[in-house]
């Protein structure tokens, strides 16, 4: 039996997009699989349900009848659980899943029994470059912030001499120069406007101005040590916040377009041009929001809407990719497909996939019933009623962890005197071969000690100290030649049998006693 690809027509209010094209239709069944779409769904998307026939699909009606049995299902948006019941066990649900702050969703999908899989987390890899739906869908959001902004200015965009005179250039001004941003600089400079960008990365400057725009920014030795060797933005001071915040309201009051792109996941956009900002603009001014559906760059901005104010232009449209939908949904439906081509066994013809590669490990939100990605987590539920009436139950084991402290004290204090047991190790060995002579060995040296400090004090005793040494090496000359005789003499003078030397060991242990 074949794998069956579900795919579901959207239902965001506002969605003109659909997962997949008539080409990848057609490569989803070189794959190996049976894709069922529902009716209609992409109509917005200028692809006809014929279309969609024509590259091999099953079009059907029923919205149970697409998903029953199915084991991949495709989307744009996060589905709901409710949409996906009858799917196969299991089942990969890939899309968009919008997984920050909406946790009890994400644990809806996982309580479905689905995989979830979140596009938007796909690792900015060379090798999936080809799967980045943020990368793609960013891109054609960048050129249409520009498309917009030149519908709503009212004037035109490029410089024109005529005989009537010459029509100044549009000043355009973009605020971050990530993906949506280069496209946006990209996009005005074709127009014909004279184009500024500003980035919180140093490394940005050289990209706006590989594209003919001017870089704004205050360009301190803070600002040059913004970025760290992973390419990522540093927080950068107060004082240098302050000193950027006067450069960028000073530049936009001079400005005819202001497109803002800078989104952070899962947070609110960044406030980027306030109020008063905006009342600095000329009357006809365009302010073209990008993360409108976040909230907003700009603090008037009304998500979803296009307003004005005191003459400025304000627009907040939700989905600037879906204002595109078919290149859109081409680009996306490219996306998912590269991505499921890594999941589909070529021999096989069906689902094969490694958990442990890196791109699955990065966007699996959901896996056999549970929550698996590590940043996605819910809330603790609130403690049952009968917890405080069990209070009592833990304290036996926190006594005991007190109590045993000392213990592991002990342990640590043993463990840092060892060297000084090993040391001693070798004299208390003698000790069991030689009972009650090691006691005045010790004693013997002690005292040999003050004798030593005696012969430094006292030059007579040092001359007399040194006629007994002569004598006592004249004696044990004399042994040497009896050999029988010389061990006996020595243990009556030192009290160590055949071992001259013992006295200088116990010396290391005493500093320890």
């Amino acid at each position: 039996m074949s794998m069956k690809i579900a795919v579901l027509a959207e239902r965001a209010e506002g969605e003109t997009r659909v997962a997949v094209s008539p080409e990848t239709v057609g490569k989803l069944k070189a794959l190996g699989a049976d894709v069922v779409i529902e009716a209609g769904a992409g109509a917005r998307s200028r692809f006809t349900d014929e279309a969609f026939a024509a590259a091999g699909a099953e079009m059907l009606a029923d919205r149970v009848a697409v998903v029953a049995g199915a084991e991949v299902v495709l989307g744009v948006r996060r589905p709901e659980a409710a949409a996906l019941a009858g799917a196969a066990p299991g089942a990969l649900v890939i899309g968009a899943m919008d997984p920050y702050g909406n946790e009890p969703a994400i644990k809806a999908l996982a309580d479905a029994g689905v995989t979830a899989i979140a596009m938007e987390f796909m690792p900015r890899i060379t090798r999936a470059q080809v799967m980045d739906i943020l990368s793609s869908q960013a891109n054609l959001a960048g050129y249409q912030g520009v498309i917009e902004a030149a519908a709503a200015f009212g004037r035109a965009f490029p410089m024109m001499m005529t005989a009537a005179g010459t029509v100044r250039p549009a000043k355009v001004f973009v605020m971050g120069a990530g993906v949506a941003g280069l496209q946006a600089i990209a996009t005005a400079r074709r127009l014909g406007g004279v184009v500024t960008a500003n980035d919180v990365r140093p490394a940005a400057k050289e990209q706006v101005e590989s594209l003919g725009g001017k870089f704004i920014a205050v360009e301190d030795d803070e600002f040059r040590q913004a970025e760290t060797s992973g390419g990522y933005a540093k927080e950068m001071s107060a004082e240098y916040k302050q000193k950027q915040a006067a450069l960028t309201a000073s530049h936009i009051a001079k400005q005819d377009i202001v497109i803002t792109t800078a989104l952070i996941p899962g947070r609110p956009a960044p406030r980027l041009i306030s109020a008063q900002m905006v009342e600095t603009m000329a009357p006809g001014s365009v302010i073209v929001d990008l993360a409108a559906e976040r909230g907003g760059n700009c603090e008037l901005t009304v998500p979803g809407e296009i307003i004005e104010h005191r003459g400025v232009t304000i627009i907040g449209h939700r989905n600037f990719p879906g204002r595109l939908p078919t290149s859109a949904s081409q680009l996306y439906a490219r996306n998912l497909l590269a991505f499921l081509e890594t999941l589909i066994g070529k021999e096989t013809r069906a689902l094969a996939v490694n958990w442990d590669d890196e791109l699955v490990k990065a966007t699996v939100l959901t896996r056999d019933g549970a929550i698996v990605h590590p940043n996605i987590r819910l809330e603790p539920a609130p403690m049952p009623t009968e917890v405080p009436a069990m209070a009592d139950t833990p304290r036996p084991p926190e006594a005991a962890v007190i109590e045993e402290r000392p213990a592991e004290a002990s342990t640590a204090s043993t463990t840092e005197a060892a060297p000084a047991p090993a040391a001693i190790a070798k004299p208390r060995a003698r000790k069991a071969a030689t009972p009650k002579t090691a006691a005045p060995k010790t004693d013997a040296s002690k005292i040999a000690a003050p004798k030593t400090a005696a012969s430094k004090t006292a030059a007579p005793k040092t001359a007399a100290s040194r006629t007994r040494a002569a004598a006592t090496r004249a004696d044990a000359t004399k042994p040497a030649a009896a050999g029988a005789k010389a061990k006996p003499a020595r243990p009556a003078k030192t009290g160590a049998a055949a071992k001259p030397r013992v006295p200088r060991k116990p010396e290391t242990p005493r500093d320890d006693q």
